[in-house]
């Protein structure tokens, strides 16, 4: 029996956070759980990060992953957005971090690589093939989805590493 591998993936984002958990066992991936972290609009951004950082904290204490992966920052045009962008995904760094999981970080098109076949792919695309690749996971939100992809492209990434090294 081969074991499984419980993959934490995360789409940071200030205003919406994608997680989604999938297993793998060899080349076969299954849907676990997913959703989003929306923190109140009127909350700070420290009240934001706060709020990413203690919802990540419990779903990874409930769905006891043992590995970790997390979007890299997209270029945004502003800088005012960028920075914002990248406190929550230092955010999203440390709470599986602070759980003692190995974390992953892949480029946006890596990770649509990966999944659709194509790095510049849209956000429809890497949505309708995450439910062909899990088709267990229904409807799902851009974010969720994006989470989703994250973790399976860490599942194909991890697949080669260990083909590699057993070479």
């Amino acid at each position: 029996m081969q074991q499984v591998i419980r993959i934490f993936g995360i789409d940071p984002g200030s205003t919406v956070t994608g997680w989604g958990a999938v297993d793998c066992a060899g080349a076969r991936l299954t849907y676990a759980a997913s959703g989003v972290i929306r923190p109140k609009r009127t909350a700070s951004h420290a009240e934001k990060l706060a709020v990413i950082f203690s919802e990540l904290r419990d779903l990874i204490q409930a769905h006891g992953p043992s590995e970790a992966a997390v979007e890299e920052t997209f270029v945004n045009a502003s800088p005012r957005d960028a920075l914002v962008l990248g406190q929550a995904r230092g955010v999203a760094l440390l709470a599986p971090s602070l759980a003692g999981l190995p974390v992953a970080e892949y480029a946006a098109n890596t990770v649509k690589k990966s999944v659709v076949g194509r790095g510049h792919a849209d956000k429809g695309q890497v949505q309708a093939m995450v439910k062909v690749l899990l088709p267990k996971c229904g409807q799902l939100k851009s974010d969720e989805a994006d989470a989703l992809a994250v973790a399976i492209c860490h599942a194909h990434h991890a697949g080669l590493r260990k083909l590699e090294a057993a070479s």
